[in-house]
Formats: C-alpha cells, sequence, structure tokens
C-alpha cells in the first residue's frame, strides 16, 4: 500500500497477528462478557476477580508458541469491559498487581514477547462495566463521568509510558459515547508524543461507517471511519480503503474469551482467513482465550503450530505481499503479488496435472511449486498461462502454493481488470462477437 509511513511498514509486512482475551472472566469459562451478559451480581464477580490467581501462566510459553504459530505481533487485554487490570496501576486496587496474583502481567508479557522477536500491542477497553456514570453519561452525571475519563486516560498513559516502546494499541468499548465525549482526540495527541511510532486503531469512536461493514451491528458497535491509524472489521474480511486495516477472528467457532465447550474452527479454516485476508491487502489477527490458570488451549496450539509449519515454507507469499487480485482465479484459490511476483494459493487441487490461469497479460519467466521447490514448466498465450506437470496429490495438507516469477509487475488483460458481474459489461462484446450474433449453436442469423 502507498503512502504507509516507513514507520508503520512493519504491520505490513507482519500480516498476521496474535490476539490474546484474558482476564478473570476466563474462570466462568462462559466468555469474555459473561458478567454483562448473564446480568451478574457485581459484588460477587468483584470479589472472584480479586480472587483469581492464575498460578501456571508463563509469558515465556505464550511467546514461545507465537513464535511457532508464525505471528509476528500481539495484542493481550490489558483491561476489558469488566474493568479488571492485569499490570500494577495507580488508578485502582482492582488489578493483578494489588489482588491475589501480586504480578503485573502487562510486564511480564512484553519482557517476554519484545525478547521473542514480536512486535507488542496492547487492548484497552474504554467502557468499565462496573462505573455508573460510564452508563448514565456526562449529561445525567457530568462530574462523575469527567472523573471516570481522566480514569481512562489516566490509565493509557500508565500503559504507554511505563513499558518501553508499544507498537500499536486496540480500543475498545466507545459505545455509547462518541470521541467528544471521550476526548478521543486530545487522547491521540497526547499517545503521540508518549510514542511516536504507535498504531492506534478505529475504536475510539461511536461511530460505525455503513460503506465498510454494511449496517450496524452488535459485530460493528464502534468503529470510526475517521479516528485511528489502522480499521479493525469484526468476525469478517473486508478490506477498508485508503488505511491500513486486519480483520479480528476467533479460532473458536463465536467468543473470544476461555468457554467451555466451544467448537474450534480447524487449521485450514484458520489459514483460509489470513491468505484471504493478504489477498485483499490487510492483516489477520487471530484470537486465543488462554483458561483461567493461564494456558494456551492445546486445540489452538495444534492448529497454530500448522499454520506455522506452513509458513515455513509458504510465508514469502504472505509476509510485506500486496493484494492479489490480478485476474480471475476463484476457482482454485487466492492471488497474492509482491515485487514481480504472482504467488497462486491453491484451495482446491485435483488431479488433472494442469492448471490454466487466464488474463494474465504479464510475461512469466518461471514457475515454481513453492511447496516442494520445484520448477514447472508452462506455455503463455495472449490470453492464458498453462501450468504443467503438477502432481496428483497435494504437496501438503493445507494450501499448496505456485509461484509465478513475472518480467514485470503482475497486470491482467484489459478483459480481466473486473471480476464476473462486474466492471464494464462491454468489454467482453468481441469475445462474444467472435461466435456470431444469434442464439443459435452456430451464432449465425436465420
Amino acid at each position: 500500500m502507498s503512502g504507509i509511513p516507513e514507520k508503520w511498514q512493519w504491520f505490513n509486512e507482519a500480516r498476521y497477528g496474535l490476539f490474546i482475551h484474558w482476564g478473570p472472566y476466563a474462570a466462568y469459562g462462559r466468555g469474555e462478557q459473561v458478567l454483562f451478559r448473564e446480568h451478574l451480581d457485581q459484588r460477587e464477580y468483584g470479589e472472584r476477580a480479586c480472587a483469581w490467581n492464575p498460578r501456571v501462566f508463563d509469558a515465556k510459553g505464550w511467546a514461545e508458541a507465537a513464535v511457532r504459530g508464525g505471528f509476528k505481533y500481539a495484542v493481550l487485554t490489558t483491561r476489558h469491559h469488566d474493568g479488571f487490570c492485569l499490570w500494577d496501576t495507580k488508578t485502582t486496587d482492582y488489578s493483578t498487581a494489588a489482588q491475589s496474583p501480586k504480578r503485573d502481567f502487562v510486564r511480564e508479557y512484553v519482557d517476554a514477547f519484545r525478547e521473542a522477536g514480536l512486535r507488542v500491542g496492547f487492548y484497552y477497553s474504554l467502557a468499565d462495566w462496573r462505573v455508573p456514570a460510564y452508563w448514565c453519561g456526562p449529561e445525567e452525571d457530568p462530574d462523575g463521568f469527567e472523573s471516570f475519563r481522566q480514569y481512562v486516560h489516566d490509565q493509557v498513559e500508565e500503559l504507554l509510558t511505563q513499558y518501553g516502546q508499544i507498537d500499536l494499541i486496540f480500543f475498545d468499548g466507545a459505545w455509547p459515547h462518541g470521541a467528544d465525549r471521550w476526548q478521543s482526540e486530545a487522547l491521540i495527541e497526547k499517545m503521540r508524543a508518549w510514542q511516536p511510532g504507535i498504531l492506534i486503531n478505529n475504536r475510539l469512536d461511536c461511530e460505525t461507517p455503513f460503506s465498510v461493514y454494511g449496517g450496524a451491528s452488535e459485530e460493528a458497535p464502534g468503529h470510526s471511519a475517521k479516528l485511528g491509524d489502522y480499521g479493525t472489521p469484526e468476525h469478517e474480511i473486508i478490506a477498508e480503503p485508503n488505511r491500513l486495516w486486519e480483520s479480528c477472528q476467533v479460532s473458536t467457532w463465536r467468543l473470544w474469551g476461555n468457554t467451555h465447550g466451544e467448537r474450534w474452527r480447524d487449521a485450514d479454516v484458520m489459514l483460509d482467513m489470513l491468505v484471504d485476508c493478504a489477498a485483499k491487502g490487510g492483516n489477520l489477527i487471530m484470537n486465543v482465550g488462554p483458561d483461567a490458570d493461564g494456558r494456551f488451549p492445546r486445540q489452538f496450539v495444534e492448529r497454530t503450530d500448522q499454520i506455522g509449519d506452513w509458513l515455513k515454507i509458504h510465508g514469502e507469499a504472505i509476509h510485506g505481499s500486496e493484494g492479489g487480485d490480478v485476474c480471475e482465479f476463484i476457482t482454485w484459490g487466492y492471488q497474492v503479488r509482491k515485487d514481480n511476483n504472482l504467488y497462486l494459493i491453491i484451495r482446491f487441487w485435483h488431479d488433472g496435472g494442469e492448471l490454466t490461469l487466464g488474463g494474465l497479460a504479464t510475461k512469466v519467466k518461471r514457475v515454481e511449486l513453492l511447496t516442494t521447490g520445484d520448477e514447472l514448466t508452462f506455455d503463455q498465450t495472449e490470453d492464458h498461462l498453462i501450468i504443467r506437470g503438477l502432481p496428483a496429490k497435494a504437496p501438503t495438507d493445507l494450501f499448496p502454493v505456485i509461484k509465478l516469477e513475472c518480467e514485470a509487475p503482475p497486470r491482467p488483460c484489459d478483459w480481466a481488470k473486473d471480476r464476473l458481474w462486474g466492471g464494464d459489461p462491454r468489454r467482453m462484446l468481441d469475445w462474444a462477437k467472435a461466435r456470431g450474433t444469434s442464439v443459435w449453436a452456430d451464432g449465425k442469423q436465420r
């Protein structure tokens, strides 16, 4: 993507991030929003949160799993909507440092992930469901809301001034208040001073841009088209024009926090999300909800290990790539571009031994089955590239990749610039006329 400041180029190069939703809600095993969704007693929840003590939590173990899985950056929930803080904060005693664990989990996370060579990010919820002023707003409780807003700003300052370089911050929970109530622009200005290189997401306002998300819903309650450096479509993969973006996805079927009995997505489904994002020029941030003791679920690690192994061989098709929709390829899978290369990432394999790509105008110099390193033979005409010598059986249980080395950045033929049912239909006129003009089998008029 052109126009991206150099300080943020790492985000495009990374393409794959790890989201970690973890807090005292993990002990309930019913998702990260159990306090609200089940209308639990606030005092009882608070007592249980203060007693929560995950003794086996090992940030280095988390970081090792992230590296094996091929992740390049991570984002930890420093405070979710329940208000419980995972760091040593001076603003409240409702934290892991002041209560049972007596530990700064944010410090341990930052140190371990940074040491492992990963970029470090924080999730922070503006909402705090414990505080009445959050619910009634400044009209009904001006003093209370002003105090609560200052609490939020003070906590963000702690997070961005006590832990060294922080690469990105993921806000959430702006609803029901707009940027003016949160004083978001003033907060952004301060954050730029504290962390000049930080990436800020698009959830510091209650606005929902219908043109991007297709309508307001529970899945998009506070996404701003105006504020923030990058977009965060949730549970969907939709490219945001003119800025960086990452799709936020779960490795289970629905919930973000630890949930007993949740179904797990298979590794190929998760990889499909990553490749889909890369093909559209964006990132994927894949979530895990550690259990109450601080362990990554076995099912998550097994799947991400598979993806990590795939990335060791095929990572050049993902990291630092560009959107790859050069010509029609949905029959087979995805396209991803990088420099003069076009990568064909195959979702559906068949035993025909050949693959035909229609609509690539750029001359191809070499074709390689990246999965095995084997060079493939090919013929190229004005409209088609025919690749031969493919094995009858897919060479990987996940997605095989074919690398096309081109003489120039790959571009489509004029007729292939738009997809089926899109663009100017007259571009296909000559193609249809070549058969004739009538409805008869021979195309001749009767």
